[in-house]
């Protein structure tokens, strides 16, 4: 009896291990994709901290002051900052214009945040700082991936053409079978991808226009791929055949 009943404890100890390990995965998980830590620590010294983001091509150059009197931070005494430096590394004559657009929309929030020492003028403000640029750095890196991605696979939502001009992407979409041929271009800033994008429409055949797009815009609503979703369901909706 005694070895039955340290069976069935076993039985529940195995049980309750596995039901951990099952929730760790999935805590890891949801780590894994809301993981905004898009930067990487270079350097760090008594004078500066020094932060690379986006594959090397934005770094961060964090200036220290004095110690804050009475102020820890990470066990060591508290620094004021004297200034937060943003540069650019991006080639733009050898990049794609997809990491150029990412690039102007990363530095159009830097730049839409004001000073950024006064943002963060201690160590403890510090963190935040870099998870606000991160949260931005992500959401951009997704965007440059989805603008690859419709430049490659375009033709398969009779997308003839993707062009990105400064902020701007420019969709030409054709197809015969719905005798229509169109541009969408849209207008894109950093807050992408949590508002709907401006647009207009400059229709070359057939009699899809800014209303018809609009009707299917509308029902495509923002967050995660957009633009990726938006080009689909115009594809879905207007391009299949004859309206």
């Amino acid at each position: 009896r005694e070895l039955s009943q340290m069976d069935a404890e076993d039985e529940l100890d195995l049980a309750e291990m596995e039901k951990l390990k099952s929730t760790e995965r999935a805590c890891l998980e949801i780590l894994k994709k809301y993981d905004f830590t898009e930067w990487e620590l270079m350097e760090w010294s008594e004078q500066q901290a020094v932060f690379n983001f986006l594959y090397d091509s934005v770094t961060l150059t964090v200036v220290f002051g004095p110690p804050v009197d009475d102020e820890f931070f990470a066990a060591r005494p508290s620094r004021s900052i004297m200034s937060l430096d943003f540069e650019s590394f991006l080639d733009e004559e050898q990049a794609p214009p997809s990491s150029c657009l990412v690039q102007k929309l990363i530095f159009q929030f830097i730049e839409s945040q004001g000073c950024w020492q006064k943002k963060c003028p201690k160590l403890c403000y510090l963190p935040q700082a870099l998870f606000d640029i991160s949260l931005v750095v992500n959401r951009c890196k997704i965007l440059g991936e989805e603008l690859e991605f419709l430049q490659r696979w375009g033709a398969k939502f009779q997308l003839l053409e993707t062009d990105i001009k400064d902020t701007e992407v420019k969709l030409l979409f054709s197809s015969s079978v719905a005798f229509a041929k169109f541009e969408l271009t849209l207008a894109l800033s950093h807050d992408y991808p949590s508002a709907v994008l401006p647009f207009r429409v400059q229709t070359h055949i057939g009699d899809i226009g800014e209303k018809e797009v609009a009707a299917v815009l509308s029902r495509v609503p923002a967050g995660h791929h957009y633009l990726q979703r938006a080009v689909i369901s115009i594809h879905q909706n207007l391009l299949q055949g004859p309206r």
